[in-house]
């Protein structure tokens, strides 16, 4: 990962960057971006050379504009200009997302900070420099960024070290839930990822991990999880996380949709909607990551995460389309479609969790359905909860990690498209709204949990067609970082 020093004085000046803050219309004279003037004063002439370049160069000062001044023979070698919008942690995160980008052939940067830079805006650049300079190849082949080190420039280096810290760890979390995702299923079988979060969690103190295999979930009345995985030569699995700190008040259940492959099983997928399936595991990768998270920073909130794995291939013992379920705890479930199998695990460990474990709060996060992205496009969850204090606090924190989720409805009148003649629920009524008749499913197996659950669609986010700001090409890791935020506060 990207080398972050927090310094008072630097020892290397290969290029230097400057903020740059956006014109100000009302100020009624130079309407000009200019150079803020920073905590420790940059080498001779170079503040002067700064003020006269950013009009000459047009800059505005907008979040992530950059401009950058070769310099032969002087030091810095390079001047880079930065544009950080407002100021405030989002524009930070682009600022730093940028400078990764740009100065990505470069070995080494120093950027110098204005003198009233908030704990919060180094935070966010910290972030968006890690975010963005995350890359996952499985050769040696193709290019790779050259930089390695950052150095942030600061009057008082100590004041800044635990936003740096926290950071660091929320990239290396979401590092490692892009890492999980972005992994071919010719490798990440539902034994294989239960293998990276043992090796995982063998770093961090106070975690217990559970593991159960094909003959335990069976034994336990498994019944979703055993369904969709049956049809693959790699059985299922349900991994089960527990942080459980001494100082806990509240016990958080997270769960994630482990489809470690979806060819959409009898009810097979076309070509095109197969090839990306390998994603189909971003919920679960997200909340394991978040659960090591809330361990590696100590959070005081017990979380238990809950992964249900499986492979949801084609053969003579696939389940079909018209089979009944039994699920974990007897609810029962008309198949109508094997491709909406994730809602079929999901409901397994939501009963499970639910009737054993009995937390205050619940929230499940599944790449679950296409109708997300048609309703909210491609870089917006669709969230669904009945407890509008819960829901507040989730997209509150998601907006402050710079993760993007919107409110959507549980409309009542939908509810009887889920009834079945031979079972006790339809598991996908092809009435209505995709997204929203899938969150009522997954609302029947939450019991006395329902007015505390949330659920997170996030099939459109967890994968980008391209860089942008902080989220690279790939897996984005959609989650992590708006789960640390909002368990970072939950009392």
């Amino acid at each position: 990962m990207l080398a972050i020093r927090l310094i008072a004085e630097p020892d290397r000046l290969d290029a230097l960057v400057l903020p740059v803050r956006p014109a100000d219309s009302t100020a009624g004279g130079d309407t000009s971006a200019a150079p803020l003037s920073t905590a420790v004063a940059p080498p001779d002439g170079t503040a002067e050379e700064a003020a006269a370049l950013a009009p000459a160069a047009r800059l505005t000062g907008r979040a992530g504009e950059i401009h950058t001044q070769l310099r032969p023979g002087r030091t810095p070698g390079r001047l880079v200009l930065l544009g950080i919008g407002g100021g405030d942690e989002a524009a930070w995160r682009t600022a730093g997302a940028t400078v990764a980008r740009a100065a990505s052939a470069e070995t080494h940067i120093t950027i110098a900070l204005p003198a009233e830079v908030t704990q919060a805006a180094v935070r966010g650049l910290a972030e968006g420099l890690l975010l963005a300079a995350y890359r996952f190849r499985l050769t040696e082949a193709g290019d790779r960024p050259a930089l390695t080190g950052v150095d942030l420039l600061v009057s008082d280096p100590t004041r800044y070290e635990d936003s740096v810290a926290t950071a660091r760890t929320t990239a290396a979390m979401t590092h490692l839930a892009r890492d999980l995702t972005n992994t071919p299923s010719s490798v990440k079988t539902p034994q294989w990822f239960a293998d990276q979060v043992a090796s995982a969690a063998a770093d961090l103190p106070d975690l217990r991990l559970r593991v159960r295999g094909p003959a335990e979930l069976t034994t336990e009345g498994f019944g979703g999880i055993l369904a969709v995985g049956g049809g693959s030569a790699s059985g299922p699995r349900l991994v089960e996380l527990d942080w459980h700190p001494a100082n806990a008040r509240t016990h958080v259940v997270l769960i994630g949709k482990g489809i470690t492959f979806d060819t959409g099983g009898i009810s097979i997928k076309p070509v095109a909607s197969m090839k990306l399936m390998r994603k189909d595991m971003a919920g679960a990768a997200a909340v394991v990551a978040a659960t090591l998270g809330a361990a590696a920073l100590r959070l005081p909130v017990r979380v238990t995460t809950l992964a249900p794995l499986a492979e949801n291939m084609v053969s003579g013992s696939a389940f079909r389309p018209g089979d009944v379920i039994r699920h974990y705890g007897g609810t029962t479930s008309e198949t109508t479609n094997s491709d909406a199998e994730g809602r079929l695990v999901l409901a397994d460990a939501l009963a499970y969790a639910v009737q054993q474990l009995k937390p205050d709060l619940l929230l499940d996060l599944a790449t679950l359905t296409g109708a997300n992205s048609v309703a909210l496009g491609k870089r917006t969850a669709a969230l669904y909860s009945e407890n509008d204090e819960l829901a507040a606090g989730v997209l509150a924190a998601a907006e402050a990690a710079g993760e993007s989720a919107w409110r959507m409805p549980l409309h009542t009148d939908y509810v009887e498209y889920l009834g079945s003649e031979i079972a006790d629920l339809y598991s996908a009524p092809a009435q209505g709204a995709g997204s929203v008749l899938a969150a009522l499913y997954l609302r029947e197996f939450t019991g006395e949990l329902r007015d505390r659950w949330l659920h997170l669609d996030m099939s459109a986010p967890s994968w980008a067609d391209g860089d942008q700001a902080e989220v690279s090409r790939g897996a984005t890791g959609w989650g992590v970082r708006s789960l640390l935020r909002w368990l970072a506060d939950v009392n």
